[in-house]
């Protein structure tokens, strides 16, 4: 078996075109919800095959190349930028019947579900968790995040993300007029409505600090992967992450809605 590289070292594995990957508690859940959105006619997701005798997942491989911070290359083109965000709307829209067919009580999520429940969020849909063709992104990755939620809530950490407004030097790229033109065309591509732009930074803002607060809670919980990640300062960085874009607020609306004007 091929070790894949990611977020869990020596945990996910590769066989011809098998994924193994350390069950979880919501792993049936995400499974029926990879079935559902695949009869819905999204294919771009792993198809979950069941567990082996060992405790793990089995997921079908997706084809693509990935990619990581520093967005570099490929990765970092508008094409990639705009096909993702093509890619989460069609996600969104098979995923958005899936709580009519089962009662979200039954179901175990790994991160907690927002009112309103207008789709099944990716939760992670970052520029490390797709595959690209080219430089066309056509696969989605890692859906140990995904939790109901506004379509909006999925939105704005994913712009937080490509665009991407992240001030750490390693993770960093332009400036914040680039960073809030790459955000207004993922938007675009999405098909994002001007009243969800509205909202989009406070609901980035929003999402970073549960992502933070999500952090040390684990860590509480003695999950040694978020107590590494606060030892090394992970939290840090969101937290400057969601002072920069507070700052920058207003400049980043107008530039989503069209406008160009930075009221200083």
């Amino acid at each position: 078996m091929e070790e894949l590289q990611g977020g869990r070292k020596g945990q996910i594995f590769r066989s011809n075109t098998m994924i193994y990957r350390p069950r979880g508690k919501w792993s049936e859940t995400i499974h029926c919800l990879l079935s559902h959105i695949a009869k819905r006619g999204f294919h771009a997701a792993p198809q979950p095959y069941g567990f082996d005798g060992k405790g793990n997942e089995m997921l079908s491989y997706i084809d693509g190349d990935v990619f990581n911070y520093p967005l570099k290359g490929r990765i970092a083109t508008t094409q990639a930028l705009t096909s993702a965000a093509k890619l989460l709307r069609l996600y969104h829209d098979a995923s958005s019947s899936f709580l009519s067919k089962y009662s979200n009580e039954t179901l175990a999520w790994p991160l907690p579900s927002r009112e309103p429940m207008e789709v099944v969020c990716h939760g992670d849909y970052a520029p490390y968790n797709v595959s690209l063709s080219g430089s066309e992104t056509v696969g989605i990755i890692d859906f140990d995040t995904a939790h109901p939620a506004p379509r909006v809530w999925d939105i704005a950490y994913a712009v937080y993300c490509w665009a991407p407004f992240k001030t750490h030097e390693y993770d960093a790229m332009g400036n914040i007029e680039s960073q809030s033109i790459r955000a207004k065309q993922f938007c675009d591509a999405y098909g994002l409505l001007d009243v969800d732009r509205r909202v989009l930074v406070k609901a980035m803002t929003d999402r970073i600090q549960a992502l933070v607060d999500h952090m040390h809670n684990e860590a509480s919980n003695g999950n040694q992967a978020f107590i590494e990640n606060i030892e090394d300062g992970h939290h840090l960085a969101y937290r400057a992450d969601i002072q920069y874009v507070k700052i920058h607020e207003p400049y980043i609306t107008n530039i989503l809605l069209g406008e160009s004007v930075y009221n200083k």
